[in-house]
This record gives C-alpha cells, structure tokens and sequence, in this order.
C-alpha cells in the first residue's frame, strides 16, 4: 500500500522477477491478459441479489494445482473465505500476499513485527507509519474497540486487530482494494496498493496462475431467470436479441484472455461469438471492433450495441474493453481474471463510445431475424 515502495523489499521483487522470467513463456500467456483488462463495474440489475444468484459476482474461482501447490493450507483456505465474504476475487488477495510476504513465510523485516524501511507490516505490508503513511489505523495492534480512520480489522475475532495477524491483514487488504475500486478497475486498485506497474504485473501474474482451476458457479440458462435477464425482449430485430441471449447464457463463466469459448470469453471473444450466434461476423479483437463500427450516439443507444472503454490497454482510438449493450444501461462484459462474466452498469464509466455492429453496411441480416421482437 505504499505509492513507489517496492513490495516487501528489493530482495522479493529480484526473487519474483527471477521466478517470471524463468516461467518467460507462460508468463507471456498470462501478464498479457493483464494489459487486456479494462475498467469494469458492480453487478447492477433491476434485482442485482437476482443476478448474482444467477453466477454473478459472486462466483469465486476455484484453487489450480498451482495454488494448492505454492500456498500454505491455512492461507489458501484464509484469502477464499475472505475473498467470499468481501466480495472480491480471493486470487487478488493471494497475489498480493505472494508477492509481499510469500504467504507469511518471509523472514524479511516488518513481516512478523515492525515495518520494514518503508513503514509496512505484516504478511500483507500494509502502511503502519513512515513513507507508507498509517494506512492501518491506530497502532499495529490494538484493542478492536478502539475506533480508527483505516483498514484495521479483527477479522478472526480475538478482541485485537493486529497487522501481524493474517486474518486481520488479509481483510484490512481486502478493504483497501475495495475503497480503491478493485469491482470496476482491477489495475487500478492494485496499482493503489503500490505505485508500480511491474508490481501490478505481477500480482496479476500469480492471480491469473491460481484461477486457472475454473469457477464454483452454474452458467445462466435463459429458461430458469427470464426476468433477471433483459434485453432480448426490446432488442431492434430477431439477430440481435440472438446475440443478446447468446452473451446472456454465458453469466458466470470465467474470463480467460483470448477465450473464444464455450467454456470461457475475453471481452471481445464474447462479443464476437455472440453475433456469430445470431449469423453476423464481426472482427476479432475490441480495437478492430471499434473501427469497423459503424458508431452511434450515446443517446441513441439500443440493445445489442457494442459500448467500448479505454481499457488498460487501449486508447481512445483504439480502446481495450467492450461489452454488450442489453438496455436499461446494463451490459454483458467479460471483464477480468478472476471474476466470471457478469452484467455490469456502462453509465458512469466513461465510455469512448458505441457501435451496432447488425449495422455495418457489410452485413445482411436474414430476412427471419430480421422482425422487431
């Protein structure tokens, strides 16, 4: 949590380099998507309870071998069931601990008391003083009565919010990330963490390794919550509410970068896939989406319409995420690793702007799809 601090100590960020470039190839697979992510949002709905019933954001990624492997028991089970109950993926959680504190098994200082050259502590290094600011609250360790201005916690219930405790560390770190906005900008909060674009990199880099054993949710079926799921029903013409429902069905499963399905999409990938349900080829990547249009204005956006962000990645000109419009200034997006598809607000998000790919001078919709629904 300390801007331009280096986490945990020179020594960790040359060991967790080391460990990157040794992986180089599979990290090359894995930090890419990191740079695809884009600014997201919370699961909003008419009944946003309905919608993450339905695999919404409250689907959690299930641990890799990889996770099992490198993550001691008590933390693995310890960053799931503080991911569940704040509501944020628990692979962020584990990324940060990794690469701070290797799990609480650093011997380096302010690990296990003090702080370390910058004012950060405990297995989660978060600011107690110094450089870093008392990002915590209070003292290190203090009664749990005790009122505080930070993320100071007494998560396992023992009377004492101490920075050294994992548990009370963890959820203190899961508070930050939430107060910086992990839900619409994962880079964003991690980057608050720590003013370091490498850092970001690498957090990312072991969430991705410890995402990759799938989701603990159920896909969406159209059939079984047809009222938590709008769009088809006022889109312009039958292809469009075909792509809707397509993108609809896929509430739930996992982001994977350059995922294509049926098992996983990257925002793009889900696009793509689901106007070629509906029998109209749009291009590959959100860039190319983007220039191939054609636009339209943000007052006459309709469902089915492409809305397109920034992105990390992206510019302006050529922005890195999109999603699906489906009304009501709602759409489906494929949106980060470790949270599975959802349907998300694009109000309020600074958008770049829409397109309406059924539009495209390029294509002829079939006179069967043609019809208004």
């Amino acid at each position: 949590m300390i801007p331009g601090r280096l986490p945990g100590g020179r020594g960790r960020v040359v060991v967790i380099a080391s460990v990157v470039a040794a992986c180089a190839m599979l990290a090359g697979l894995l930090l890419t998507p990191v740079l695809m992510f884009a600014s997201g949002g919370l699961l909003s709905m008419t009944g946003s309870a309905c919608a993450a019933a339905h695999g919404g954001t409250a689907g959690q990624p299930v641990a890799s071998q990889s996770a099992a492997n490198s993550i001691p028991a008590d933390y693995l089970a310890l960053f799931q069931r503080t991911g569940a109950q704040y509501g944020i993926p628990w692979v962020i959680l584990a990324g940060i601990g990794k690469v701070e504190s290797d799990d609480g098994q650093s011997t380096l200082p302010g690990v296990h008391s003090g702080a370390n050259a910058f004012g950060a502590a405990g297995p989660m290094q978060i600011g107690i003083g110094g450089a870093a600011g008392n990002q915590w609250g209070g003292a290190p360790v203090h009664p749990a009565s005790e009122q505080v201005s930070g993320v100071a916690t007494d998560a396992n219930g023992d009377g004492v919010a101490s920075v050294y405790e994992p548990a009370d560390a963890t959820a203190g770190a899961a508070k930050y990330l939430l107060a910086h906005g992990v839900l619409d900008n994962v880079q964003q909060a991690i980057f608050a963490y720590n003013h370091l674009e490498s850092y970001v990199q690498t957090v990312l880099y072991w969430a991705g390794l410890y995402a990759r054993g799938g989701y603990s949710v159920s896909p969406v079926t159209l059939d079984s919550a047809p009222d938590c799921l709008p769009g088809a029903g006022s889109a312009p013409n039958g292809a469009v509410a075909s792509a809707i429902a397509f993108a609809e069905a896929q509430v739930g499963k996992p982001y994977l970068w350059g995922g294509t399905g049926p098992d996983a999409f990257d925002c793009s990938g889900l696009v793509m896939m689901a106007y070629r349900a509906a029998g109209i080829d749009i291009p590959r990547t959100s860039q190319q989406q983007w220039a191939w249009g054609p636009r339209v204005s943000a007052s006459q956006v309709q469902p089915g319409d492409l809305v397109f962000f920034v992105g990390s990645d992206g510019t302006e000109a050529a922005p890195g995420h999109v999603g699906i419009v489906i009304g009501g200034g709602l759409m489906v997006e494929a949106y980060a690793t470790g949270f599975p598809i959802r349907i998300a607000p694009y109000r309020g998000r600074d958008p770049v702007g829409f397109t309406r790919p059924w539009a495209h001078p390029g294509v002829a919709i079939a006179a069967a799809a043609a019809g208004t629904r």
